[in-house]
């Protein structure tokens, strides 16, 4: 995700609460590092951010594979995708001393040092989602296959526009794993296609109101503009609300990630097509892979999940895509 910051998402307060019913930020017993047999395991899971229904699935996923594996599990996450934020909660689960860690790193250098310091303390660490610049302390890395989800979202674009055009990328914080590979994966798939042309990459910070900016400048000089490619949420919503703004029609919008507010722009035609990614099965995944590494198993180094593109017309046929409020 990614990715987000949840003091914009709608409704977080109450997403909050989900996530506490999901099994809130404690689904068994933190700490204590006992090293025991599968029972004994206390695994820690680190969000992104705290109150998104990409984490709360990928909760959602650990929590079901936990029951499975009978290990332990306790969640938190920062309120603002900032590594600022996530370093201290690291630093407090690392004194706590788990068996296990899961977390999605929110900066692929900024979280290389407390996440070092997990590992060196004798937790399994396992990256989900998001990734470090060099992760060589974590046992899996476990995402979606991000570059072929860019790769998807131009196709939906050319699809809707077969005679070519301008089309624009609307990234949502540089320096994150997912995002990058997201714009890369649009690009190169663009560039297999002579008859579109990609205007420079800009970022819209997590910002839906400099997402609007960069649209609505970007109409001045470029009115003959046929797609953008938003690559999270408010970068998505941003480029929806710059088109209403300047009062552009026939632009398809193409975003990322299918939560409750994804979904209504897509039913509501706001934007044309969404990328969904398997926050669940990344979660599932992770989990199980740390515990083998717990166990001295053989332990898979990356693993990459899929995703389901979604339109207006395929959505009732593909509920389970959409991402959960609450377990």
């Amino acid at each position: 995700m990614n990715r987000r910051t949840s003091a914009k998402v709608s409704a977080v307060s109450a997403l909050v609460l989900s996530l506490a019913a999901c099994g809130g930020s404690d689904s068994g017993g933190g700490g204590g590092g006992t090293g025991g047999g599968g029972g004994n395991y206390q695994v820690a899971f680190i969000q992104g951010v705290a109150g998104d229904e990409f984490y709360i699935t990928m909760q959602c996923g650990i929590e079901a594979a936990a029951k499975d594996l009978g290990v332990d599990v306790k969640t938190q996450g920062p309120q603002q995708f900032d590594p600022g934020l996530q370093t201290p909660i690291v630093d407090s689960v690392v004194a706590s001393q788990p068996d296990g860690m899961l977390i999605a790193p929110t900066d692929v250098s900024g979280m290389y040092r407390p996440i070092k310091a997990a590992a060196d303390a004798g937790i399994k660490v396992g990256l989900v989602d998001t990734t470090l610049e060099d992760p060589s302390m974590a046992v899996t890395e476990v995402a979606s296959d991000n570059e072929g989800g860019g790769a998807a979202a131009f196709q939906a674009i050319q699809q809707a526009n077969p005679n070519g055009g301008t089309v624009l990328v609307v990234g949502h914080e540089p320096g994150i794993s997912t995002n990058e590979a997201r714009i890369k994966g649009f690009n190169d798939a663009l560039a297999k296609d002579p008859k579109f042309k990609a205007l420079p990459t800009q970022y819209a910070k997590n910002d839906p109101a400099e997402g609007a900016r960069i649209v609505t400048s970007t109409l001045q000089a470029h009115p003959d503009l046929i797609g953008i490619f938003g690559t999270n949420l408010f970068a998505a919503e941003g480029a929806a609300t710059g088109l209403r703004q300047a009062g552009a029609t026939g632009v398809t919008v193409v975003g990322f990630d299918a939560g409750p507010a994804q979904v209504e722009a897509l039913q509501n035609g706001t934007v044309q097509a969404l990328v969904a990614q398997q926050p669940a099965e990344i979660g599932r995944q992770g989990l199980e892979q740390v515990v083998a590494a717990l166990k001295g198993g053989d332990v898979k180094k990356q693993i990459q999940t899929g995703f389901t593109i979604l339109t207006k017309d395929n959505l009732a046929q593909n509920q389970d895509a959409v991402y959960k409020s609450s377990c």
